[in-house]
């Protein structure tokens, strides 16, 4: 890590939401001294209550934790009705498409076409209060009305990236009991119209009961298949259904949203969020770490099939009642400027992406940023997974102009908004490092006993007080939500939210991630978990033993390497490989390809047959081996692995 220290901007933070370290450490201290009085402060002031709360915290059933128990509220009157009288006029969402057609669509706007997509699922299917609705969705407006529609009438959506696979979207759908989806034809990638719908008429071809029908936006007019009685043309029956719908009074702890992530087990999670403590987060992140102000047009670049997405794309940002752009397209279509002629076109002052998209930015042109005008960027940001220094560096002084503060932040689909992260107008920063926890965030560097972990030495990260946004459970599944999340480290005697990262934290308190400590791959900051693409190449005959594991990549953060012990050795090759991948985009996607195959005889496992991950992640980062092999089944095979590895 660096040995320097990047000071916030004088200029920039003399007006900044939380201007000074001594500000944050009096938040810090309010909180740790009346948690829940702090939470409160925050509640009152940015919720818009239709009915008081009887309670903050209610911990009396933990780890099943409820927040603001008994309050009413409605998340889409949060993000549009409350706006309606102050900023009606102003540009909700800004959506450019792929080609470079561009749409401004105002709070009035938005309000209009989420209620009449809410009528529509009410009248034409329905759908209430609690029903599951899955979206299989480009990123196109469309998304987003779709998932605040769910809000307004109670509905729980459940988005599935839509570069999952008919396989992988047909499990969400299953465990879901979803009974709508709601798709496009598809959309434009890279100046080319592509397809979602065959995706999901191949996930419903059988063994799904639940879904009753399928509403089809038409996005590039593509030719595509109509399923009579089941598939409707949203474009045909939206002009049909009134702009004015009642939001349904929801519970502070109704859910909100599902959202599918892998896990350790080959099974994916459905993370379920609730309504009050999500959206109270969402804004109050929104606020703090992009520090919004008037007149902002923010631009985070994420999926909406991602928690980035539901966080700081549509919810938070809409909260906030700022300007948030929606991008159909790829950064670096057609060229590597394409998001600074963005930047530069739209005045947009912060800017969200991950440390993927600004290694390839940096790849493809180092000094592109300086043809277009970027000097109204004040917040850059970064998600996913830590970003090198060297990214940094380049993002800060050529992006940003040595003016712009950098916030690397980090969180999880399970935390619902940031964590840890820089104040823009208050952090002092250490590139490559998360810094801080947000005010009223108690995270920490353990031990599983809860000791604190000594400055510079690997320790569990926790968060060792529940939070407003916290995962409230997995969706049907409460069991393996205790086993998840608050079975692995202690604090007092009481078990603490594990994260499942690793972290370092050093002599100015500052924490550095240092990756996960489960069997989970970060590919281009999205978590996919060993036991799924195992479990997924296992569906080959020819391979006796399959064993993942990440590998540091120059562009992605990690890519996916994978051991391969066949049933023949003859059948080693190109061939298998092709198979392998051509397997792995059917069952989870193209995000799920392998980028290195090696053949191997065996595996090391324990004599318990535990397949030691660690070696083979040592292995493959040509690492040296440290570990005590001598109680494996056969510690021969770790040799004979490097040789085929380097060979």
């Amino acid at each position: 890590m660096s040995e320097k220290i990047y000071y916030p901007n004088p200029d920039f933070a003399k007006d900044a939401r939380i201007n000074s370290m001594d500000q944050y450490h009096a938040l810090m201290e309010e909180a740790k001294s009346d948690y829940e009085g702090f939470w409160k402060r925050y509640a009152d002031e940015k919720i818009n209550w239709y009915a008081p709360y009887s309670k903050v915290l209610d911990e009396s059933d933990a780890p099943f934790y409820k927040w603001f128990t008994e309050g009413k509220l409605n998340v889409s009157n949060q993000c549009i009705d409350r706006h309606l009288k102050t900023r009606g006029d102003q540009t909700a969402i800004l959506f450019e498409g792929d080609r470079g057609d561009v749409e401004h669509i105002t709070y009035n706007n938005l309000s209009q076409r989420v209620n009449r997509l809410a009528n529509l699922l009410k009248e034409k299917f329905g759908i209430k209060k609690g029903d599951r609705v899955v979206l299989y969705m480009p990123m196109i407006p469309e998304a987003a009305y779709a998932m605040l529609a769910c809000a307004r009438i109670g509905a729980i959506h459940s988005i599935v990236f839509g570069g999952f696979s008919a396989e992988a979207l047909k499990d969400r759908i299953v465990d879901a009991e979803a009974k709508l989806v709601i798709t496009a034809d598809g959309a434009y990638r890279k100046g080319k119209p592509y397809l979602l719908k065959p995706v999901v008429d191949e996930a419903l071809k059988e063994g799904v009961e639940s879904v009753e029908a399928v509403l089809v936006v038409q996005r590039n007019q593509e030719e595509i298949h109509w399923e009579a009685g089941r598939d409707h043309n949203y474009n045909e029956l939206i002009g049909n259904y009134s702009d004015e719908c009642e939001a349904e009074m929801m519970d502070s702890e109704d859910p909100l949203f599902l959202l599918y992530t892998s896990g350790s087990t080959g099974k994916p999670k459905g993370v379920q969020h609730s309504t009050a403590g999500y959206i109270l987060w969402a804004q109050m992140t929104m606020e703090w770490v992009f520090d919004l102000r008037e007149g902002d047009v923010y631009w985070c670049t994420a999926d909406i099939g991602w928690i980035t997405g539901h966080t700081y794309i549509v919810y938070g940002p809409l909260a906030a009642g700022t300007t948030t752009v929606m991008f159909e397209g790829v950064v670096t279509y057609p060229d590597a400027g394409r998001a600074w002629q963005m930047v530069q076109d739209h005045k947009i002052t912060q800017f969200y992406t991950a440390p993927t998209a600004i290694r390839l930015l940096h790849k493809m042109g180092e000094d592109e940023p300086k043809k277009y005008d970027l000097s109204r960027i004040r917040v850059l940001g970064t998600v996913g997974e830590p970003i090198d220094p060297p990214a940094w560096k380049w993002y800060y002084e050529v992006v940003g102009n040595g003016k712009a503060s950098i916030v690397d932040t980090w969180w999880q689909t399970e935390t619902g908004g940031h964590m840890i992260s820089p104040l823009p107008g208050a952090t002092p920063i250490k590139p490559g490092c998360a810094t801080f926890p947000l005010p009223g965030i108690m995270a920490e560097v353990i031990e599983q006993d809860g000791t604190p972990t000594p400055v510079g030495e690997k320790g569990f990260l926790c968060i060792t007080k529940p939070w407003p946004s916290m995962i409230r459970t997995i969706w049907g599944d409460p069991e393996r939500f205790k086993k998840s999340y608050f079975g692995d480290c202690k604090k007092e005697g009481k078990p603490v939210y594990f994260s499942g990262d690793g972290a370092m934290i050093d002599e100015d308190g500052y924490i550095t991630i240092t990756g996960r400590t489960d069997d989970v791959i970060n590919v281009s900051g999205h978590r996919i978990g060993t036991a799924e693409i195992e479990s997924a190449i296992k569906k080959i005959d020819k391979i006796a033993v399959s064993a993942v594991v990440g590998k540091p990549h120059d562009i992605k953060g990690e890519g996916i390497f994978a051991y391969i012990v066949l049933k023949d050795p003859d059948h080693a090759g190109e061939e298998m490989i092709a198979e392998i991948n051509s397997v792995l985009k059917k069952e989870i996607g193209a995000i799920a390809l392998c980028d290195e195959v090696v053949f191997v005889p065996d595996v090391p496992k324990t004599r318990s047959g535990k397949i030691m991950r660690r070696i083979l992640r040592s292995i493959a980062k040509g690492e040296a081996i440290t570990q005590d092999t001598s109680t494996l089944e056969d510690p021969t095979i770790v040799p004979t692995i490097e040789g085929i590895v380097k060979g």
